[in-house]
Order: structure tokens, then sequence, then C-alpha cells
């Protein structure tokens, strides 16, 4: 695990300040939150998010956004380069209320490098367009389906824990029930209370996630397709589309 130092923009009055950080290998960030709203992206690597509502993955090239005073905990699998940029909320820009995996516009990810990179060095003129720019293309963020919701029933945890640790898992929720002591109607009743998902949905959007760990580590399709028990590479690649609604290859280039 390993922090290198990071590189900061923070000018009092600003609307925007960032930090760019790289961590090399599995690094993680502890559990923390920030007094103003955060669009965590990364470039290389991804990134896992976890809140007290469940966990989020990030692939590169894909963002995260946090409202403000989120406690969170950040983990970076990879070669990562983090880059936070902070809005001073007293503007008036709208910003998403809730914790969010969001698709970034070529636009929007050529403005964070450029920005990142050179906002300290520009006049004040320049760095108001670029910082306005900004903010116009991050009140108009698509959200994406990438979060895993969990819940605090104790009849649920053990099955939640155990897909996580093999989303491969394809028992019935009859099996789950066996194990856990109760039956299934019962548990799907309160997948649905719980989580918002039924119990079949929440295991595609584990799968999902998993997945997507998988591909961003350079792993092909097909092998993510038998490691999630898939007997087939187009029934993977149809329960991926189904749940983010591309495909993945046209995920990585969207």
């Amino acid at each position: 695990m390993k922090y290198l130092p990071p590189n900061s923009y923070d000018k009092p009055g600003s609307l925007i300040s960032f930090t760019v950080r790289q961590c090399a290998n599995l690094t993680v960030v502890p559990r923390h939150s920030h007094a103003h709203p955060q669009l965590l992206y990364t470039t290389t690597g991804f990134l896992q998010v976890r809140t007290d509502s469940g966990k989020w993955v990030v692939p590169n090239g894909q963002a995260f956004w946090l409202p403000s005073d989120v406690a969170h905990e950040v983990t970076c699998n990879g070669s990562v380069t983090m880059h936070s940029l902070f809005f001073n909320t007293s503007g008036d820009a709208e910003f998403l209320d809730t914790c969010s995996v969001v698709t970034i516009s070529p636009l929007l990810k050529e403005l964070i490098l450029y920005t990142t990179r050179t906002v300290d060095t520009l006049d004040s003129a320049a760095s108001e367009r670029l910082i306005s720019v900004i903010l116009d293309q991050v009140s108009h963020l698509p959200a994406e389906p990438l979060f895993l919701p969990v819940a605090s029933d104790s009849r649920l945890k053990p099955i939640i824990d155990g897909l996580l640790d093999d989303p491969s898992d394809s028992q019935s929720l009859d099996a789950w029930a066996n194990e856990v002591g109760s039956c299934a109607r019962t548990l799907s009743r309160l997948f649905i209370t719980q989580t918002g998902l039924t119990f079949g949905r929440w295991r595609e959007r584990a799968r999902v996630i998993a997945a997507l760990k998988g591909l961003s580590e350079g792993r092909s399709v097909t092998e993510m397709a038998y490691a999630l028990d898939y007997r087939s590479q187009s029934a993977f690649i149809n329960m991926f589309k189904r749940t983010t609604g591309r495909t993945p290859g046209k995920f990585f280039t969207h």
C-alpha cells in the first residue's frame, strides 16, 4: 500500500478545489467525510466506495459523486490516479443529492485533467471561465446503476455477505432460507423492502459489480462469464446489458 504526495489546489473564494493523488497497488482510504460535495474520478485502475447505505464500484473512465458530509471509505485497486474535485455549495450550481456512479462526458474528462494540471497557473478570469464550464457539466451528470444496497436484517446479512464473497453462487432463495432459518417468501419480501431489489436482481447487480472489477483488471468477457457461473458468454452479456443498459464492450467505450 502506497500513497504518493498529492497535488492540490485550494484557492480562497474559489468555487472548486481539488487534489490529485496516486495510489500504487491496493490502497484503502479510511472512513471519512467532506464538508463539500466531491466528484471522484480515476483515469486508471478502479475504485470501490462504501457508505452506510451500500457499495459502489467505479471503473476507470467513470466517476463517483458524493454529497457533502457523507461518511465513506474508498478502496483503490491497481495503480490509481484519483482526481478529487470539491465544490463550494455557496454558488448557484445544482448538484446531485445522492451518492452515485456517474458517466462523465469526454469534455468533462478533459476539463478535469486540464484543470488539475493548469488551474493554478491561470489568471483569475481564465480560471473562472474554466470553472464555470465544469460546473455546468457537473450539474447534468447521468447516474449509472452500479450501487449495491445493503440490509440491516439479520436474516439477510449472511446471504448478502455470502454473495459478496462469492457472486457466482447460484443456489436458490429456498436453499438460502434453509441456511438462515427462515422461509423464501419472507426473505423475498425483505430483499424488496430493505434493498429495493428482488433477490434475483440484487444477485445480478452483485455479479455486474464483480464483472466490472475483473474487466477493469483486463480479464476477458468470456473469462468473467464462466467465473460468475454463466453457461455461455451471451447469457452473461444479456444479464450485464439488462442491468447497465449496455454490453460490457459498449460500457467501457461509452
